[in-house]
């Protein structure tokens, strides 16, 4: 999903005599100053796009937009959603998705449920419409801590985080509750995927609280892969963002900047 721009010098002829009084060096730098211009012009429409069309985007993928900037020796900028490492997902590949449409890919913590025989083939997990209490970060998505109980919760930590998942000890205690914090126990309904006992409940992970047990509300469910139609389009954003002319106006700028005018 990467935009490059260069430019193309001929469009200058309204700072010829200004730019007679530069060094080649400094012609060189005002282009790229003026090419970086446009980049984080280009970045600022691309995150517009976003909010525009999704619903509550969180920080990590708005501010997964890069600018590599121009410099005096490579003259183009580039702008595009970069993977900086870490354990969030490429936003590369989210994005994707979203501009071309297609099958959502699984996240980690799907996977991790699957492994363990919890998340049944041809489903992912969604976050009800009333978040369990807790649950979610505000923006429709699982907050990552209470993700990570839960994962631990269910032993779905893996080999290498096999010593993260939750002993007996600790479940009791997460059970039992606190003066400030009611106990809860959580639980896998398959619905009317597979029989047992909780087949009366849609399909998906459960917490059961309360005297008893008796409140039982809905925590992450099962749902059917998910199939993304377009929503982005880069297209849309070189056309809001009518990068050539702003980068000309941005360059005459800086050449008219270093000549001291």
């Amino acid at each position: 999903m990467r935009v490059t721009v260069a430019f193309d010098p001929s469009s200058l002829k309204s700072v010829q005599s200004q730019l007679a009084k530069l060094s080649g060096q400094q012609v060189k730098q005002a282009y790229a100053e003026g090419l970086n211009d446009g980049g984080f012009q280009g970045r600022r429409e691309w995150q517009r796009e976003m909010r525009d069309h999704f619903d509550r985007p969180t920080p990590y993928i708005l501010k997964s937009v890069y600018v590599r900037k121009a410099t005096p020796e490579r003259l183009s900028v580039e702008i595009e959603p970069t993977y900086f490492g870490g354990k969030g997902v490429d936003p590369q590949k989210i994005l994707q998705a979203q501009e071309f449409g297609g099958a959502r890919r699984d996240k980690r913590s799907e996977a991790a449920l699957r492994r363990i025989g919890i998340l049944p083939s041809g489903y992912q997990t969604a976050i009800p419409a009333t978040p369990y209490p807790g649950s979610d970060d505000g923006r429709g998505n699982i907050r990552g801590g209470f993700l990570v109980q839960l994962l631990s919760y269910f032993q779905a930590m893996g080999e290498q985080g096999y010593k993260a998942n939750m002993t007996d000890r600790r479940k009791a205690r997460l059970h039992k509750g606190t003066k400030t914090r009611e106990g809860v126990r959580f639980f896998v309904s398959f619905g009317y995927l597979r029989s047992g006992p909780a087949k009366h409940l849609a399909p998906g992970i459960w917490a059961a609280t309360g005297l008893d047990g008796f409140i039982v509300r809905p925590v992450l469910m099962f749902v059917r892969d998910g199939i993304y139609e377009p929503r982005i389009s880069r297209e849309r954003v070189a056309e809001r963002a009518d990068l050539e002319p702003y980068i000309e106006r941005r360059i005459r700028y800086r050449i008219r900047r270093l000549a001291g005018e």
